[in-house]
């Protein structure tokens, strides 16, 4: 049932999205103190407003804000983009390339294994769900290493391999995806419907390409930054109505918008930084409505098999930042626990998992979106604590000067009011 007020349809709606919004903003208040990221906040909001919850939001409103998830991933892969600098890969080179793409694609094929050979479920199933895990939340890393002033070659692998991790996990879903669409097509035996995810992914990065192009000409000939804010909305918006109406991702297409715009605009970082200042509303929506989309209930079905997903993603995490630690000549520091720093686990995923819902049959989808939302939770809580070990064993946290005077302070203080010892 949804909010008991004798209103239109109009009003209610509008009701209804200030309440998703509120209940959001007062849950962060309280995950703050709790030292929480404001992602956990969100998805709590969206699990006590919905349909499982106090039912303030009904199911039919849910299903409505379907879209959110396209333009919240349209948003995340444009920023994504801006990676794929190509000054930027030069300096790291292939070492961070390495590593990265073998921390992440370990994860997904480790977890795929399991759900295949472990579970036996679906080839769809198995190969989104490894997909969806090879991501990783760098909030709760990078607020760590701010915290603590953590500083060092160990820091510095860290921030150069979250910046490219979900790329490496957009372009692993894309694929599985396009092979997901290929298997069900399978049946029919018609070369059109397996061919054509294929066209239509191909054709979908080279419109984002070429409107990374348009967007520079009209840099050139608009002033505003208002307005330019406005090109770039009107464009991922366009590009993720596309997609939509031939059924395929705007991931691609959107991230290749991004990167191409990143390469060719010497004004590119300013409008990164533009769009990310116009995101968090957008963001905080799609994070409740995934909240509001957990199926509660099926947390019993998806037991073992969620488990199993939570552990099997972090030691497949660490195996493969290990391998490509030891594959790229890293020092031991990165070999041995740039994996741990590499748990947590949030927007990028859940927007992915909301994606996969779609693609797969009603069951498999709620019970693959349950997995991801439910393991997003307990990463954000745990990942702040494993980044801090991480950054702790590596010997990236040194002590701030003011902490040790302070400390030494205080010893002398103490010696002063004991006095000498007697012999």
């Amino acid at each position: 049932m949804a909010l008991a007020l004798h209103v239109n349809h109009t009003s209610l709606v509008i009701l209804e999205l200030a309440v998703m919004l509120l209940s959001a903003f007062l849950l962060s208040r309280l995950t703050k103190r709790l030292k929480l990221p404001n992602v956990t906040a969100y998805i709590v909001a969206g699990i006590l407003i919905g349909p499982c919850g106090l039912k303030w939001i009904d199911a039919e409103m849910v299903e409505s804000m379907g879209f959110v998830t396209d333009v919240a991933l349209s948003f995340i892969a444009f920023g994504v983009g801006r990676y794929f600098k190509w000054e930027t890969l030069k300096k790291s080179g292939a070492r961070v390339l390495i590593v990265t793409a073998l921390e992440s694609l370990t994860a997904a094929a480790a977890i795929s294994a399991v759900m295949l050979l472990v579970f036996h479920l679906p080839l769809s199933f198995a190969l989104l769900l490894g997909a969806v895990g090879a991501a990783t939340a760098p909030a709760s890393t990078l607020m760590t290493i701010r915290q603590y002033k953590a500083k060092g070659h160990f820091v510095d692998t860290i921030l150069q391999v979250v910046a490219l991790d979900d790329a490496v996990a957009l372009l692993a879903f894309s694929v599985c995806a396009t092979i997901s669409q290929i298997a069900g097509s399978a049946g029919k035996a018609d070369a059109a419907s397996i061919l054509l995810p294929i066209a239509y992914n191909i054709a979908a990065v080279a419109l984002g390409a070429g409107m990374a192009f348009l967007l520079k000409w009209g840099e050139r000939r608009v002033t505003s930054r208002y307005n330019r804010l406005l090109m770039v909305v009107i464009l991922l918006l366009t590009l993720s109505g596309l997609c939509a109406a031939v059924d395929i991702s705007p991931l691609l297409a959107c991230m290749a918008l991004g990167m191409v715009h990143a390469n060719i605009s010497r004004k590119g970082e300013a409008l990164f930084k533009a769009v990310e200042r116009f995101t968090p509303p957008v963001l905080t929506f799609f994070f409740v409505v995934s909240g509001m989309r957990l199926n509660v209930p099926a947390l019993k079905t998806a037991g073992v098999i969620g488990v199993s997903y939570f552990f099997v993603r972090i030691l497949g995490k660490y195996a493969g930042a290990t391998a490509g630690a030891l594959l790229t000549g890293e020092d031991k520091s990165v070999r041995r626990y740039l994996g741990l720093a590499l748990t947590p686990q949030a927007g990028v995923s859940i927007g992915l998992a909301a994606l996969g819902e779609r693609m797969l049959p009603p069951e498999m989808g709620s019970l693959l979106n349950t997995i991801v939302l439910s393991s997003a939770v307990l990463y954000e809580i745990a990942g702040p604590g494993l980044a801090k070990l991480a950054l702790h064993l590596a010997g990236a946290l040194k002590p701030a000067e003011k902490e040790v005077d302070k400390v030494a302070k205080e010893e002398r203080g103490d010696a002063l009011r004991t006095g000498p010892a007697h012999p």
